[in-house]
Parts: C-alpha cells; structure tokens; sequence
C-alpha cells in the first residue's frame, strides 16, 4: 500500500495536476502546479483571493486529478493553513514562485489535504486505494 508521501509524490513527478471545485451547481475545474509536502502532509497553494478560494472556503470538499502514466483522483477537504513557515517552504522549494507569493508566501493560500482518499487507476481500471 502506498503511503502519502508516495501520493505526494506522484503529484510531484505529474507537474501538473487538476483542482475541482463547486461554484453554486457548476463545477470548475482548473490546473494547478504548486504542491509541497510539509509536516506529513500535502499542501497545495492557490494565489492569493480567487474565485478558487471563494469556492474552497464556501465548500472545501474538491477533487484532484493528477496523470502520469497512470491516474491519480484524490477526493478530499481543503484545509487552509495560513503559518508564514508553510508558504515559506513552498517558496524554498519552487523560488520562481517568489515574486508573486513573497518571501513567506503570504500572497498566496496555502491548503492541506484532509480526510482524503486516493485513488489510483491503469487504463481507468482501478489499481490502488490510499486514505490518510
């Protein structure tokens, strides 16, 4: 069974991974790169007040889709975290972040995955399921 820094980890080598919210009844659906591992959990980060963050605080149940060579889907409640220390090790980690986050990546939001279930598929047949 794979562990969450695994999931993390997968996420990391796609690059890009898929966010879904809820606006109202629409979905919305949106790519995203920023992604951290952090005291044992996933963060992700959406720049600063968005329509994203609008829809993550009205409800914070989204979706992740992640692809490479296999599908990751996480199902998941977004956390926000808002310690200077978590947006400064997004910024350690990805620096060309730095000029629209700042220093500490105060400009941005930083969330972390919640009672989350992972799944991952081969050719849409389901391989494995991780929750943390």
């Amino acid at each position: 069974m794979k562990t969450v820094k695994e999931v993390f980890d997968f996420m990391d080598d796609a690059k890009t991974f898929y966010l879904a919210t809820v606006e109202g009844d629409q979905p919305r659906v949106r790519p995203y790169g920023a992604q951290l591992f952090y005291e044992g959990k996933i963060y992700i980060m959406a720049f600063g007040k968005t329509n994203a963050t609008h829809q993550i605080a009205a409800n914070p149940k989204v979706e992740i889709c992640a692809f490479k060579g296999k599908t990751l889907r996480i199902e998941c409640r977004l956390v926000e975290d808002d310690r200077p220390e978590v947006g400064k090790a997004l910024v350690d980690k990805m620096p060309t972040l730095k000029p629209v986050l700042g220093e500490n990546g105060e400009n941005g939001a930083m969330y972390y995955l919640a009672d989350a279930t992972a799944s991952f598929f081969k050719m849409m047949e389901l391989e494995e399921t991780v929750t943390f």
